[in-house]
């Protein structure tokens, strides 16, 4: 018999197949919320202070009360009972939804913040770099605005989910979006980073992109081992003009790019970064 997944929803375990929110659910109707995706690898979840802090943060910004239950230690306890439910013994995709409580319509009738906890299993327990590099190009339609909301995993991903559109119509890996200064922001779901002459650049958050958990493991691994890092304003081209250009997101971890318009790129930094980053885990 096949496994039933299941979800939790407000510290509730239930069917995944099952009727769970409400129609006048906010993050339905306005996108009124935020999500944190979470790595699971060799058995725990990774890197979970840091997304609490994001997520307290992100609520701050959205007047959203943050709901203890949240807290490190509650959330791992769910975690770990949802991950053996769902049959999640190494890898594993975790999404955390927060959004506010049902009631009104652009005005909020509470600021009372509800959650919907996921977890599937993944096939991989630790990082591997993509055998096959990326082919990527710029997303001409949108550029992503710069300010207080950009740096959030934000339940509102319109940008997101025209630039994934184009990519399938033009049978790209991926897509580079823009910010409206005309810099680099970010990828689909990923941060992105550079590669000249053994030094690492990456757009600051101050350029729109979102404040990626694996963007500051990156970060980290690299200074521990006295690589460089500038987070620097990338204008576009620097996607000519660099020796590498990777992307990293917390599920996937480093995906190397192989090739943008005329231009091919090797994977050194990348393929030592991703040793370096499973050092690292938990």
């Amino acid at each position: 018999m096949s496994l039933v997944f299941q979800v939790n929803y407000n510290g509730n375990l239930l069917s995944a197949d099952s009727p769970v929110l409400r129609a006048d659910n906010r993050s339905f109707r306005y996108g009124d919320g935020v999500f944190e995706t979470i790595r699971h690898a060799n058995g725990k979840p990774q890197f979970l202070a840091h997304h609490v802090a994001r997520l307290k943060s992100s609520l701050e910004v959205l007047h959203i009360s943050f709901p203890p239950a949240l807290e490190e230690s509650s959330l791992r306890s769910m975690i770990v009972e949802l991950s053996a439910r769902n049959a999640v013994e190494r890898g594993g995709r975790i999404r955390l939804t927060v959004f506010r409580k049902e009631g009104g319509y652009y005005t909020p009738d509470s600021n009372e913040g509800c959650f919907l906890l996921e977890c599937d299993p993944i096939d991989e327990s630790n990082y591997n770099l993509n055998p096959a590099g990326l082919v990527v190009d710029i997303f001409p339609d949108f550029k992503k605005q710069v300010n207080k909301l950009s740096s959030i995993k934000s339940n509102n991903a319109q940008v997101p989910v025209l630039a994934a559109l184009y990519k399938k119509q033009n049978e790209l890996d991926d897509c580079i979006i823009l910010n409206s200064n005309f810099s680099i922001a970010e990828a689909i779901n990923a941060n992105v980073f550079a590669v000249k002459n053994g030094v690492l650049y990456t757009p600051p958050i101050a350029d729109g992109c979102v404040d990626g958990i694996m963007r500051k493991q990156v970060i980290h691994v690299a200074k521990q081992n006295r690589i460089s890092v500038y987070e620097v304003s990338l204008a576009m081209n620097v996607l000519l003009n660099s020796d590498e250009l990777f992307l990293t997101n917390v599920v996937s971890g480093i995906s190397w790019i192989s090739a943008y318009k005329a231009k091919r790129f090797t994977n050194t930094m990348s393929k030592m970064l991703v040793e370096k980053l499973n050092e690292s885990l938990e």
